[in-house]
């Protein structure tokens, strides 16, 4: 089978799953696992290259619509009559759902099913243990600093910080993401901050500036030096990954 994944996301999903070996292409951003980095590139997410897919004669195609601007390459796919399936996931459940779909469209649906379980499993054991938690501190998720982009109640990270025993000063807003300003920040107080900038490498972010902005040394977060610099991959990507992500949060947490 010929698989080419036009998204990060969902070529983790193979690489759970453990089927590399069928993808024959990919985005120019997916990097996880590294052996991806060998196979040909169509593009980056947002303008993919369909002569380049429609060139490596895919057996499916595994998009997303993930990111706005997405839609032209299913537009696209149509147009040349790909076969395709499309992943959107916005919660930890729903990418467990995609997780059997992609082991389906990829004809080993026992083993998607099995995955998925696996995954929903170490999703309760965190849930467990979130429970048992007596004090659940306040983050902050800034996915970029200006102007400032955090996620809302609806996205995959709510759900983070809750099965690490904490909770997103921004889970009172009914979406998944929230444009918003440093005032209304500083106003709600987090006891950490969680720099996980989009498309930013961990060595280009830097906490002083994040203790350089008006009035935010009064903050909690600032004053007991709960500056975290994250790796956006590990928790702004809709896939399995975000386990890992997990597993780091609640260790500092702790």
């Amino acid at each position: 089978m010929r698989v080419v994944s036009i998204c990060p996301s969902n070529t983790e999903i193979v690489e759970y799953l453990g089927k590399t070996d069928l993808l024959t292409g990919v985005d120019n951003y997916s990097d996880w696992p590294p052996q991806v980095l060998q196979l040909s590139k169509v593009g980056p997410d947002l303008s993919i290259d369909m002569d380049k897919v429609e060139a490596l004669k895919p057996d499916i195609v595994l998009a997303s619509l993930s990111v706005p601007g997405m839609e032209k390459n299913i537009e696209a796919l149509d147009e040349r009559g790909l076969p395709y399936i499309i992943l959107n996931p916005n919660s930890l459940d729903e990418i467990a759902d995609d997780i059997e779909r992609v082991g389906t469209a990829l004809g080993e649906k026992d083993l998607g099913a099995e995955k998925a379980a696996s995954f929903r499993s170490e999703l309760e054991h965190f849930r467990e243990q979130a429970e048992k938690k007596e004090h659940n501190p306040s983050l902050y998720w800034e996915w970029w600093p200006k102007p400032v982009f955090t996620p809302g109640s609806v996205n995959w990270l709510t759900e983070i910080s809750r099965l690490a025993g904490a909770r997103n000063i921004f889970d009172t807003e009914d979406k998944a993401s929230v444009q918003t300003d440093w005032h209304d920040v500083k106003a709600r107080n987090p006891d950490h901050i969680c720099m996980v900038w989009v498309g930013v490498k961990t060595s280009k972010m830097r906490p002083e500036l994040v203790r350089r902005r008006p009035d935010w040394h009064e903050m909690k977060a600032v004053r007991e030096n709960n500056i975290h610099v994250l790796e956006e991959s590990l928790f702004c990507r809709p896939s399995p990954r975000l386990l890992e992500g997990l597993r780091k949060l609640a260790a500092i947490l702790e």
